[in-house]
């Protein structure tokens, strides 16, 4: 992917952005096609998914067959690079040392960011999730409704490819006719789940996800997303004919060389870059932004890593997309006479607010699937069903003890059994014994592919334990002050995970699995840690008061006209729905909003 130095840099640009993931890469996308220059300043180095990464390789093919290690936390082939929970030479802090009130924070230090690694889930926020304190009287109402954010959602789908059905499901809104790609057949354990889940009222329809399964309609698309503009739709169809189906064979994880998977790069840079209106800068950490007198934004400070020097960057607007946190850190860190406590902080708020999504699991042992015949399942590289949340008339009563809801999101297939199972020490296998030789190779072909689970994701509206402040002492490699994390989950989400286990174990139970006896009840022990589900988002929440929000309904701070938000901060809760689509429909609708105000004059 064509890079600048910073030498190169121009002396401005219309737009300089924080970020190469999800929102950034969609702010870019939108911005150039309609002729902005358009700066990217990215963390991490540059990254080519083509060339790069490790589709078909076996773990013998790796160091320590593919084990994880500290520059690869989730595996040698997961499509990761100088990423992860803790990155030497950036550390950050928890004002608690309990477990259960520790912040945990995933950077992905790449060009792409975390759209090289996440499960390309893409299901849309509902009506409810827009307006929780009407419906719940808890948390906050965004300043914006479904209906505000729909036609983005269609947009962003139609681009980046998304297969699913739609299903008519209450709060899980379905996408506009000819929208969506063909979902997937449902494979074995999912099909059963779908059969068996009904006696515990599980609703089991197929998942949207961000994977091609046919090529995209390139004569008819970029015309529907680029109306009148006929070099944007050219470079779209361009860019749509490169990528190809997928061909089912590899864990999406991995990063896709086919660009059959949604990630930034294949989808939002390469147009933008064939525009000729976009400059990436990788290897540039963001310090600050920088003011004007009239204290408007004037653009980046940055270091440059690979020489150690300062380096800025001016632009008549900036747009922070750096993920949630980071973004966070980039207005707390940015301190002026103006703004003492921090940019754009004049309500107090950034930092605050932070959410996560409230997940626990569990799996069984499932007898039913034992000496299944020998088939390749591999699919998509994750699930392709799942259970939405169908009970919101007990929700909205107050009957469940948590607002909003969950889904349910499998774990199938013929994947190696545990050695625990095979020989009979954990009692869901059916015998005792520690088993050899013949016998045991025996009994691993019979439990193969027998373990089935579900993971929750549910909502979390905001509460005041959890926020994020500057560390009063430590500092990164780069001179940067680090990020101190509060974290408090209050009895709703411990609520959620109690009825998060019990509906798993019913449905579990109604296919006929085996639970460990061992399996914990205490919530607090069960509910994964804040930051682990890699969802957080908040801290620069929008809102229709700017005493209590830091952005308007676009996303536009309140403080500085010129300077926005792309990423998941200023998102004002958690949904039971991952976020990147929702953060992608909120970037597209930010950048035309942005235009619209270059145009007026007003930027």
């Amino acid at each position: 992917m064509p890079n600048i130095t910073s030498d190169k840099l121009q002396d401005s640009y219309d737009v300089v952005i924080v970020g190469s993931g999800a929102g950034g890469g969609q702010t870019a996308y939108t911005l150039t096609m309609e002729g902005l220059k358009v700066l990217i300043l990215e963390a991490g180095r540059s990254f080519d998914v083509q060339t790069e990464v490790a589709m078909l390789q076996l773990p013998s093919h790796a160091p320590l067959r593919g084990e994880k290690t500290p520059d690869k936390q989730y595996g040698f082939h997961d499509c990761s690079i100088n990423s992860g929970w803790d990155i030497p030479g950036e550390p950050y802090t928890n004002a608690s040392k309990a477990p259960v009130d520790e912040f945990r924070w995933w950077r992905q230090r790449m060009m792409g960011g975390r759209t090289n690694h996440w499960g390309r889930i893409t299901l849309r926020n509902g009506p409810y999730d827009f307006k929780p304190r009407t419906r719940f009287g808890l948390g906050f109402d965004w300043p914006i409704s479904y209906d505000d954010i729909a036609p983005y959602y269609d947009k962003v789908e139609m681009l980046i490819g998304v297969f699913g059905s739609n299903d008519g499901l209450e709060n899980s809104p379905d996408s506009s006719p000819g929208v969506l790609q063909p979902a997937p057949k449902l494979r074995v354990g999912e099909l059963y789940a779908q059969k068996h889940g009904k006696k515990a009222g599980a609703h089991i329809v197929s998942i949207h996800r961000a994977v091609l399964t046919q090529p995209q309609d390139a004569n008819t698309l970029p015309a529907k997303l680029h109306p009148g503009n006929a070099k944007a739709q050219a470079i779209l169809a361009d860019s749509m004919r490169t990528r190809s189906p997928c061909f089912w064979a590899t864990d999406c994880h991995r990063g896709c060389a086919i660009r059959a998977n949604y990630d930034s790069q294949t989808v939002h840079l390469r147009p933008a870059l064939a525009t000729g209106n976009l400059d990436i800068l990788p290897n540039a950490m963001a310090r600050e932004v920088t003011l004007d007198k009239k204290g408007r934004a004037s653009g980046v400070t940055f270091i440059d890593k690979t020489t150690g020097r300062e380096g800025h960057a001016k632009g008549r607007a900036v747009v922070l997309a750096a993920s949630s946190q980071e973004s966070v850190r980039l207005l707390l860190n940015s301190k002026s006479s103006a703004f003492p406590q921090g940019l754009a902080n004049s309500s107090g708020k950034v930092g605050k607010y932070i959410t996560d999504s409230v997940s626990s699991s569990l799996s069984a042992y499932i007898p039913a699937f034992e000496g299944m015949p020998i088939h390749n399942e591999d699919g998509a590289g994750g699930p392709h069903a799942y259970v939405p949340w169908t009970l919101h008339a007990q929700n909205a009563k107050g009957q469940l003890g948590f607002p909003g809801g969950y889904h349910l999101e499998f774990t199938t297939g013929r994947q190696m059994p545990s050695l625990n199972v095979i020989n009979g020490i954990d009692s869901r296998a059916g015998h005792d014994g520690v088993l050899f030789g013949a016998k045991l190779k025996e009994e691993a072909r019979r439990t193969y592919g027998c373990q089935m689970g579900f993971g929750a994701q549910g909502t979390m509206l905001p509460n005041d334990g959890c926020f994020t402040e500057i560390d009063p002492e430590l500092k990164d490699q780069w001179g940067i002050p680090v990020l101190r994390f509060h974290w408090k989950w209050t009895d709703f989400e411990l609520n959620q995970v109690r009825h998060q286990q019990q509906r798993i174990r019913e449905i579990l139970e109604a296919m006929g699995g085996r639970i460990s006896a061992k399996a914990d009840n205490d919530p607090a022990k069960l509910i994964r840690r804040g930051g682990e589900v890699i969802h957080e988002v908040g801290g620069a929440i929008m809102g229709a008061d700017r005493e209590i929000s830091v952005t308007n309904q676009w996303s536009q701070t309140w403080d500085v006209k010129n300077l926005f938000m792309a990423d998941g901060a200023p998102f004002a809760s958690t949904a039971d729905k991952n976020p990147t689509l929702t953060i992608m429909a909120l970037a597209w609708r930010m950048a035309d909003h942005l235009m619209d105000e270059m145009k007026k004059g007003n930027i």
